[in-house]
């Protein structure tokens, strides 16, 4: 407009967003609260989710160690054996779900999958389990506003009835190993995602890729399952700690069907309205052989995206090198973001029960900068108010990314126009 304010509309939601000039120049990093010192040496005990405080949490799932270059997965690691090796991520029930499991048994007559079972009673079987069972058991009671010391009169049976969504819940968390960097001194130096190195960043997407695989798998009645990571409370995270969450759900959101049925128009749409329109606009951050990261149009915060060429839509039938693309782009959108800007990441996927009708979607992630708070303008009118502008946001993530791609903090990838033409760059219609 004439006077520089920016007016938006999603071409994928029809999201109305505004940015007003100005705005652009605020501090957008988040006031980590009291900072103090901290021994390097000492273990990180900061909070639940630390690696000193696994019996804190749900038993593990899975945990995924590393050995020199080795990675490996270990499955459902007993209660006596959690300190028998050092996890760099974990994959554990969310204690508090937001789907609970009591919804798919009402709902769905849902049953825990047999090897969680199998899982449960073992675990329960053991002495350490049952008495880390219990303790959560009697968290949660706690939480419920009921007396926790009914936890420990439970029985075996008692406790297993009570804590089958620990084990075989549809509402799953990643947790990374570290709260703080290694070396830290301070307790600001959050370790966030743009923290990890590449190699690293790659492995927790790929353990988040197989257990959002794992949850269509065990749970019939999952239509949808919602990946997205809220890094710092502005964000709604409850820790300052790395974590992915995984939540199934039995609809596909109506956001994804106006989506699909927009795609039943346009098969090309992420193309035209997403890459084309991003390059005609000097939008393109940065590329890859296997994905483009783009600033996004019209979200309601600050948002990079990063789609995936592949010809896959869902990210389990992506290549290892595919994945690693994929991976890369968005490791870099977190490094340029920084560890004191609260932001959420969320995951966009075809829902697996449209691959006989012929859709193709893209696999993209939104990485949103979390930096305003909404206000009564949004409510009245459904018009965002956006604090930067798109080319704004490019001018802010652009000399990030040169530096941090001179210095190897980042992997080798294109910047800006380095690549090229990418218009038509996604091939999940063809």
């Amino acid at each position: 407009m004439a006077d520089g304010t920016v007016k938006q509309v999603n071409p994928f939601t029809g999201t109305q967003v505004w940015t007003v000039p100005g705005r652009a120049h605020r501090p957008i990093e988040h006031t980590p609260g009291t900072v103090v010192a901290v021994d390097p040496d000492e273990p990180e005990a900061h909070c639940a989710f630390c690696t000193t405080r696994l019996r804190e949490t749900t038993p593990e799932k899975a945990r995924l160690v590393r050995e020199g270059d080795a990675w490996t997965v270990l499955y459902e690691v007993p209660a006596d054996r959690l300190d028998a090796t050092t996890p760099e991520f974990r994959l554990i029930g969310n204690l508090f779900e937001i789907v609970s499991l009591d919804y798919w048994r009402s709902v769905h007559d849902y049953r825990i999958p047999a090897r969680a079972a199998a899982h449960q009673a073992a675990y329960l079987a053991s002495p350490a389990g049952a008495e880390h069972v219990r303790a959560l058991v009697r968290t949660r009671i706690a939480a419920a506003q009921g007396d926790p010391a009914a936890a420990d009169a439970m029985d075996t049976t008692a406790l297993a009835e009570h804590s089958e969504s620990f084990f075989g819940g549809c509402h799953d968390v990643v947790v990374a190993r570290r709260h703080l960097v290694d070396g830290a001194t301070s307790s600001d130096r959050h370790a966030s995602s743009g923290e990890l190195t590449p190699e690293e960043h790659e492995q927790y997407v790929a353990f988040t890729v197989r257990a959002m695989r794992g949850l269509y798998r065990d749970n019939p009645h999952a239509t949808y399952v919602s990946v997205f990571q809220n890094w710092l409370a502005p964000a709604g995270a409850s820790f300052a700690h790395l974590h992915k969450q995984l939540v199934a759900i039995d609809e596909v959101p109506a956001k994804t069907s106006r989506e699909m049925a927009a795609l039943a128009r346009d098969p090309d749409l992420y193309n035209t309205a997403g890459i084309d329109h991003a390059a005609a606009e000097g939008l393109v951050v940065a590329a890859n052989e296997h994905a483009v990261a783009v600033v996004g149009v019209g979200h309601r915060h600050p948002a990079l995206v990063v789609y995936s060429r592949s010809t896959a839509g869902r990210p389990w039938e992506h290549s290892a090198a595919e994945l690693r693309g994929v991976s890369d782009l968005l490791h870099a959108c977190h490094a340029a973001t920084g560890p004191l800007v609260p932001s959420n990441e969320e995951w966009h996927t075809l829902p697996p029960g449209s691959a006989g009708d012929g859709a193709a979607m893209p696999w993209r992630i939104v990485l949103k900068w979390r930096i305003s708070t909404p206000a009564g303008f949004e409510g009245a009118t459904g018009i965002h108010v956006n604090t930067i502008d798109p080319w704004s946001l490019r001018d802010r993530v652009a000399p990030r990314l040169a530096r941090l791609r001179a210095t190897g903090r980042i992997a080798d990838m294109a910047l800006g126009t380095e690549w090229g033409d990418v218009r038509g760059a996604l091939r999940y219609a063809r």
